[in-house]
């Protein structure tokens, strides 16, 4: 998600677990499987797994389902098989955007994610056309009341991370992926629980939207792709001011 910190997006995740649980089990179990095909079932040496079943752990997902989607990614059971993809666009205010999906029909998906795009406003690209903007990173979110500034400041930083950016809500700690993890264990291990901690596209500029119209169309279009069931994350460089997020919330 966009805007001045990544607070906002973490939000509105939080709050589409709680409103669509049945999909985002779907969604997690895709996952699940997926990590565990492309990397084994043992979480200890498949980050990726782990990740996906401490989602499942937060989304009260009974650990049975967690179990199959294992086993249906590593073959000991039959299951469907899942394919990643990723489609680039822009959506309203010339945004770029990009969605990660899991699918079983790549051109059923396409069809679907373009139709998301164009009712919006927006229009689908050829791949790599905004790719460029963003970059992979680690982003770990930690609440203020957790830590002081300047000791997670020295954690993050011997442990890898490349920055830590001070916001309203609290600290955002960036970090080059291959060094995640290791920032990730650094700080949970002096007993500070992230509010979130995932691997991210990161814009390297940020579109400033400045009228209310424009704004209200984009979060649009990206919830409408957030709800697809083939969807994985959607990324964007929009930054919609407080005052204009203010004023479509009071709607």
């Amino acid at each position: 998600m966009g805007g001045h910190s990544h607070w906002a997006g973490i939000k509105h995740k939080k709050a589409l677990v709680d409103a669509k649980k049945g999909k985002v089990f779907t969604k997690i179990i895709r996952e699940i499987t997926i990590a565990a095909k492309l990397g084994g079932a043992d979480l200890n040496s498949n980050a990726r797994l782990r990740k996906a079943v401490d989602d499942a752990k937060n989304a009260n997902m009974p650990a049975d389902n967690v179990k199959r989607a294992i086993m249906k990614g590593t073959g000991q059971i039959p299951g469907t098989v899942y394919e990643e993809i990723t489609y680039e666009g822009y959506g309203p205010g010339s945004v770029a955007v990009i969605v990660e999906c899991t699918t079983d029909n790549k051109n059923r998906t396409f069809s679907e994610i373009r139709k998301k795009f164009t009712d919006k406003g927006g229009n689908t690209g050829t791949p790599g056309s905004v790719a460029y903007m963003f970059a992979k990173k680690g982003l770990i979110l930690v609440d203020k009341t957790a830590v002081s500034e300047e000791d997670l400041m020295n954690i993050a930083l011997e442990a890898g991370a490349e920055d830590i950016k001070t916001q309203a809500e609290g600290y955002e700690i960036i970090t080059p992926v291959e060094a995640f993890e290791a920032v990730k264990t650094a700080v949970e291990a002096k007993g500070i629980k992230p509010v979130s901690a995932e691997l991210s596209m990161l814009p390297s500029n940020e579109v400033e939207i400045k009228d209310v119209e424009t704004a209200s169309k984009i979060l649009a279009m990206i919830e409408n792709l957030e709800e697809h069931d083939d969807v994985k994350e959607v990324y964007s460089n929009y930054s919609i001011p407080d005052d204009i997020l203010a004023k479509i919330e009071s709607k």
